[in-house]
């Protein structure tokens, strides 16, 4: 079957947004709307006008555009698409956690479920979470939660003493200096990037450290022609479309592939994306409440964003 072709033609019919993360296979890349990170697809769905919203990405994801479009219809291909980082956090345990620390505010990622995200005073992404914290002041207490290695990245490089839940996600955390060495005495030329969910060890390597956002533009303006990337092969695709006369090589998960692929972002296929737009499911439902406490500081982000011309 052309899905594609039907696909495109569900889309203008059911006045259907599709949005898709730098995580999804090619095909979907390619046939989306918008591609992006977690802050331009959080903006995106903010801006949306439309009766649907289809989100190839993860849980959290769809839940965020729902939040900041209750009363459209909100679909994921997969329900199954969750993420490692959210699920690291359970909210009872993170209640607990927050409860020790009266005097703090919470920053946290966006990579969060719902539920943590009514306890959260203002989110943050991977491309705005610096900017994010020193908008607040030095003496500001901060809880950031739940990507430890992001937190630690940014108290490294800010100075800051945020009090960090430990979290990870297991694409970003798994990946290993041997294996960047390695790869580095083989292509001595090449150019280090990472993502700063990655390791302290890791990091510590690269000759940039940013978002998924960020390594793309790196790439692109870099006079650099060749890369070792340290994060979520989906990223490769719009890294070749943009820069095709350099080469990109993936920091591997493990010994027996060359890629590093996230088992819930790859669980949305073409198939299953042109059933959730024909179908109109699986719908991303949230209670009313859960809406309007978590909606408010995803929107605080974005407020700060516009005020600091990150978006």
């Amino acid at each position: 079957m052309n899905y594609k072709d039907k696909i495109i033609k569900l889309k203008k019919e059911k006045n259907a947004l599709l949005l898709a993360h730098y995580y999804q296979v090619p095909e979907i890349q390619d046939i989306a709307d918008y591609v992006g990170d977690s802050l331009g697809l959080a903006q995106k769905a903010a801006e949306a006008d439309v009766d649907m919203i289809v989100f190839a990405g993860v849980h959290f994801m769809a839940e965020t555009a729902k939040m900041l479009n209750p009363d459209t219809l909100v679909v994921l291909p997969d329900l199954e698409a969750g993420c490692s980082l959210a699920d690291s956090c359970p909210l009872d345990d993170f209640r607990d956690f927050v409860s020790k620390h009266p005097d703090h505010i919470v920053i946290s990622y966006i990579n969060t479920t719902a539920d943590i995200k009514t306890v959260t005073d203002v989110v943050c992404t991977s491309g705005n979470a610096v900017q994010i914290v020193e908008s607040f002041p030095k003496e500001q207490k901060i809880i950031f939660a739940p990507d430890k290695n992001l937190g630690a990245y940014i108290n490294n490089i800010t100075g800051r003493n945020m009090v960090l839940w430990n979290g990870t996600c297991e694409v970003h955390d798994i990946l290993t200096t041997e294996a960047i060495i390695g790869m580095k005495e083989e292509n001595p030329e090449a150019c280090l990037i990472a993502h700063p969910e990655c390791n302290a060890a890791v990091l510590e390597l690269a000759d940039y450290v940013g978002s998924t956002t960020g390594m793309l533009n790196f790439t692109e303006k870099s006079e650099k022609r060749k890369f070792i990337v340290a994060t979520e092969t989906g990223i490769l695709h719009q890294m070749k479309k943009r820069s095709p006369r350099k080469e990109f090589l993936v920091v591997p998960s493990d010994e027996t592939c060359s890629c590093n692929d996230c088992p819930y972002m790859k669980l949305n296929t073409m198939e299953k994306l042109y059933l959730a737009l024909k179908n109109g499911t699986p719908e991303i439902k949230l209670r009313d409440e859960i809406v309007q406490q978590a909606r408010k500081p995803i929107e605080r982000m974005l407020e700060i964003s516009k005020k600091l011309k990150l978006i």
